[in-house]
């Protein structure tokens, strides 16, 4: 009996953590685990004040747009479409596009060279990075196509974990001096390196992989699936909380140890490899592989958001149920997979790829905060829960973060381009 009570107990305390723990599994993949590397291995610790503020507008965000869901019974896209404008919604939806197919080439192109260069341990001279995209696109597409994407995704996730897992511990043995972190809390501009990726372009990079305004529509969606009121906000603004925090644990910990070994030893980080050997002080030779698996794992695993994110938004947009086995969403999905092998086709630069495709998620931000900041305001929606004097202090804040941290990444790229 006493089993079985505290049994139970563990059930319901691992329940209450599980929706935090899926934003924090749409949030942090292959793409923050690049930027965030490039981002210490290129500044040392110089940047994390963009994570600090980052995560912390990551919770206000999810928190509100979660209350609204709470309060009205209506999802982001229905709210855009029925009280703002549906070309506010079909925006949403084609912005959203256009960074999830970016995201799509830089992922798999990621994947694949981390695949090719664990691949020469193994198999002389490797396998070519053409066909492990090839392999890896059709492996998710055939997830997608069966449908038991659950049971893939928790088996990608435990395997993701592990990895996140080993970054935190190898930070407590490449931890950089506390002058140094703390000196990064402070927002400043570091000296251009020799990278192709200035600071600039880097930190709109890591905002818009962090503050993405696709995981707080879907976010929306999932609050009105489960059929929560806002008898549950405290535990919404918990489970933001918890993925808020562990975000920012994580992505330290991935800067910190790029910035303990590519940094020190003034290497930068421009190619999707060199990332496979911030592991070794904790995992030694192993670190290849733990690197490598986790790295492949992060990847697929982050392209089934990708992949579904444009049906799943349209659908939402219409008001129609999410059947994927719809033979038009089955071959727009191939499509879309198909991009993956854009990048190891072209010989094009993956880390490049992703940041770049990160950074434009900055350019939704703006309007993102802005249509929160209305609908949490009307009274004829939110009645006696219209945002409070600090939550609008705080989305004014985002607002303004935002529109800076844009114009950071136009004038990054306008300043490589220049170069």
């Amino acid at each position: 009996m006493a089993a079985s009570r505290s049994q139970g107990r563990w059930k319901t305390a691992l329940a209450a953590f599980l929706p935090g723990i899926f934003l924090l599994g749409f949030n942090i993949g292959t793409g923050s685990v690049t930027t965030m590397a490039t981002a210490g291995a290129n500044y040392g610790m110089a940047l994390l004040w963009t994570v600090l503020i980052s995560c912390v507008a990551t919770y206000l965000m999810i928190a509100t747009y979660g209350r609204y869901t709470l309060v009205t019974g209506e999802t982001a896209l229905e709210a855009f479409r029925k009280h703002i404008h549906p070309a506010v919604g079909m925006f949403f939806i084609i912005a959203l596009g256009v960074g999830v197919c970016g995201s799509v080439m830089g992922v798999m192109g990621i994947v694949a060279e981390i695949s090719y260069e664990w691949s020469k341990s193994f198999v002389k001279g490797g396998i070519a990075p053409i066909y492990c995209a090839a392999f890896f696109c059709a492996v998710a597409y055939f997830i997608f196509w069966s449908g038991r994407t659950q049971i893939f995704e928790r088996t990608l996730a435990v395997i993701v974990a592990i990895m996140a897992g080993c970054f935190v511990l190898n930070f407590f043995i490449l931890m950089p001096p506390v002058a140094d972190m703390a000196a990064g809390l402070v927002p400043s501009l570091p000296d251009v390196s020799s990278s192709e990726t200035g600071p600039l372009l880097l930190i709109a990079s890591m905002v818009g992989t962090t503050i993405f305004s696709g995981l707080f529509i879907i976010r929306t969606t999932l609050v009105k699936e489960a059929g929560w009121t806002i008898e549950h906000d405290n535990q919404q603004r918990r489970d933001a909380a918890f993925a808020a925090i562990m975000m920012f644990v994580i992505s330290a910990s991935i800067m910190a140890a790029a910035a303990g070994s590519l940094f020190v030893e003034g290497i930068g980080l421009d190619r999707a490899s060199q990332m496979i050997g911030l592991l070794e002080p904790l995992a030694g030779p192993l670190a290849v592989s733990i690197f490598a698996i986790g790295i492949i794992a992060a990847g697929v695993s982050s392209q089934f958001p990708n992949l579904l994110m444009i049906p799943w938004l349209l659908c939402d947009f219409r008001g129609t149920p999410r059947d994927m086995t719809l033979w038009k969403y089955r071959i727009f999905v191939f499509l879309i997979s198909l991009l993956g092998l854009v990048v190891p086709l072209f010989d094009a630069r993956p880390v490049f790829v992703l940041i770049l495709s990160q950074a434009f998620n900055v350019v939704l931000l703006p309007v993102t905060v802005a249509c929160i900041i209305y609908l949490g305001n009307r009274a004829d929606l939110m009645g006696a829960h219209r945002n409070s004097l600090l939550t609008n202090v705080g989305l004014s804040g985002i607002f303004l973060f935002s529109l800076v941290t844009g114009y950071m990444g136009y004038q990054g790229l306008t300043d490589m381009l220049a170069r």
